[in-house]
């Protein structure tokens, strides 16, 4: 589904949808599946249910597994979808996977930037 791109991202292709959700979402056994062979070391028990951390355009989300979800198919809620992007979607797009150190990262930012709020 997804094959290296670069240095820091994987790219792969899904089907990209706004909803009325609050986070970025993709159907739980995919999320777990992708986080197994993409982000675990293979080190002991592992959590499979850290975000995954995708790029669409110039924007990064945390993706998080929901039931529900169509198969390759990524929610973003309504109101993050970057604005030349609003009439174009729903469809398939090119979308880019963090690698694990790049995913812990981006993480960490947006962990920072919440706790300086």
């Amino acid at each position: 589904m997804f094959e290296t791109f670069s240095r820091g991202y994987y790219v792969g292709r899904l089907f990209v949808e706004p909803y009325d959700g609050t986070h970025a979402a993709l159907q739980r056994d995919q999320h777990e599946r992708v986080n197994e062979q993409l982000y675990a070391t293979g080190e002991g028990v592992e959590r499979l249910d850290f975000p995954l951390v995708m790029k669409l355009a110039t924007r990064h989300f945390a993706v998080r597994g929901e039931d529900g979800v169509p198969e390759n198919t990524l929610l973003i809620p309504r109101d993050q979808v970057a604005p030349g992007d609003r009439d174009t979607l729903p469809a398939p797009r090119e979308v880019l996977l963090a690698k694990a150190d790049r995913a812990s990262q981006l993480l960490d930012i947006v962990s920072a930037g919440k706790a300086g709020r």
